[in-house]
C-alpha cells in the first residue's frame, strides 16, 4: 500500500487562507460564491484538527461569519417596496476586508523587492573631517567676514599674472656662444645662468651644453673632481 502524505499550509490569518482559496480557484472576488468557499473553509480546519493542530480563534470567528452570510444568502427576501429598502450584500463587509488585504499584501512584496535590492548596495558611512583651520583667540567669523567686504570694496586692482618660464634648447645654445665670444672663448658653466637662474634654466643650459658638444662646436674641463667646469670655444681649443 503506497504511502499517502497531506500538506496542510499555514497562514497568517484567516483572511490570508481565504484569498489562497478565491486565487486557487481563480473566483471573482467582487462576486464570491459564498457557499463554495465556505465548504472549502470548514474542510481546511477540519484537516488541522485531524493532524492535531490547535486553531486560532480568528480563524473560528471567520468560519461563523462565512456560515452567517451563507444564512443570510439563502433566507428567502420579502420584495423591497421602497429602492432604500434595498439590502446591502451580505458578502460586501468581506470584499472590502479582502480587497484591503490584498493592497498590503502587493505594497509588502514590493517592500521586499526593494529591499532585496538595497541589501546588495553599500554605501560609504559619514566621515566628519573636522575644523580645516581654528581661528586665532579673539577673532570671530563676523570680523573676518567684515574684512573681506572692506577688502572687496576698496576696489585694488594692484595684481599679477605669474607666467610659466620657457626657455628652448636653441635659445640657450646661442647664450652660450654669446658668451664664449664675449669672455675670449673659455668660461665657467655657472656662467651660462644669465636668464632667471631657475631650475628650468638650468636643466635647458645642461642639454644646450651635451648639444653644443655632440656638434663639436664647444670643449669642456675639470681640472678635479666637484671642481668647476669650464667652456672653451671649439675654434680656440689647440
Amino acid at each position: 500500500m503506497s504511502e499517502y502524505n497531506i500538506r496542510v499550509q499555514s497562514f497568517e490569518g484567516p483572511v490570508a487562507l481565504l484569498m489562497h482559496l478565491i486565487e486557487k480557484n481563480q473566483l471573482n472576488i467582487y462576486d464570491i460564491p459564498i457557499a463554495e468557499v465556505t465548504e472549502q473553509y470548514l474542510a481546511y480546519l477540519q484537516a488541522m484538527e485531524q493532524f492535531n493542530i490547535e486553531i486560532a480563534s480568528e480563524f473560528l470567528v471567520m468560519a461563523a461569519t462565512l456560515l452567517q452570510i451563507k444564512s443570510r444568502m439563502l433566507l428567502p427576501k420579502p420584495p423591497p417596496v421602497d429602492v432604500s429598502e434595498l439590502e446591502e450584500d451580505p458578502r460586501q463587509e468581506l470584499v472590502n476586508r479582502l480587497l484591503e488585504y490584498r493592497r498590503y499584501k502587493e505594497a509588502a512584496l514590493c517592500l521586499g523587492e526593494m529591499f532585496e535590492s538595497k541589501e546588495k548596495m553599500f554605501t560609504r558611512p559619514l566621515h566628519d573631517f573636522g575644523t580645516k583651520m581654528i581661528l586665532p583667540n579673539g577673532l570671530k567669523i563676523e570680523e573676518l567676514i567684515a574684512a573681506f567686504a572692506t577688502l572687496w570694496e576698496s576696489g585694488v586692482e594692484n595684481f599679477a599674472v605669474v607666467t610659466r618660464e620657457e626657455i628652448s634648447i636653441q635659445d640657450k645654445m646661442q647664450d652660450i656662444i654669446f658668451l664664449l665670444r664675449k669672455n675670449d672663448g673659455k668660461m665657467e658653466f655657472s656662467q651660462c645662468f644669465i636668464r632667471s637662474g631657475s631650475r628650468t634654466e638650468m636643466v635647458t643650459a645642461f642639454l644646450a651644453l651635451l648639444e653644443l658638444i655632440k656638434l663639436n662646436r664647444i670643449g669642456i674641463s675639470q681640472k678635479h673632481s666637484f671642481g668647476p667646469i669650464y667652456l672653451t670655444w671649439g675654434e680656440v681649443v689647440n
